[in-house]
């Protein structure tokens, strides 16, 4: 499982493009994917247009928190708050949430429940594969992943 304290992982020769305009529509934890509206990002539960994926929020986290209670990756953004979320580009690497489960090096994940990834099945669009090995997931947990030029699984 990842370790890093941050949810975008590289490359870092360019800046993510983000969007931090807008409010979520419920309480959301970082690291787990939202669809933009014109006017919020609500928690996804399947691929849709407008896929994003909430950033951290370091700007409220003091140095070290990481290692206490209040770690910015653990800290959900509260209802009608002001988030920021990644817009994916294909090759980006970031910590994403995971639904509970086994993942291998390369295996291809969708967007399923509660934002969370998930293995991709035949017909799922995949957004994203596993950068990393992982038994026994807990839901939620973060797994370092590599966006995916998205396509339907065969």
């Amino acid at each position: 499982m990842a370790k890093a304290n941050l949810i975008y992982r590289g490359p870092h020769d360019r800046h993510p493009r983000t969007v931090s305009d807008k409010p979520v529509a419920a309480a959301l934890l970082p690291g787990t994917f939202v669809t933009e509206s014109a006017t919020n990002l609500a928690q996804a539960v399947a691929f849709g247009p407008m896929v994003r994926l909430l950033a951290h929020r370091d700007f409220y986290a003091p140095a070290g928190s990481w290692f206490n209670g209040s770690d910015p990756l653990k800290t959900a953004y509260a209802a009608n708050e002001t988030a920021v979320a990644y817009v994916l580009e294909p090759t980006q690497q970031y910590q994403a949430a995971v639904a509970a489960g086994n993942y291998t090096f390369g295996q291809p994940l969708t967007i399923g429940a509660a934002g969370r990834l998930t293995a991709a099945a035949a017909g799922n669009v995949v957004v994203a594969y596993a950068a990393a090995a992982a038994n026994g997931a807990a839901a939620g947990d973060l797994l370092d992943i590599e966006i995916a030029n998205f396509h339907t699984m065969a």
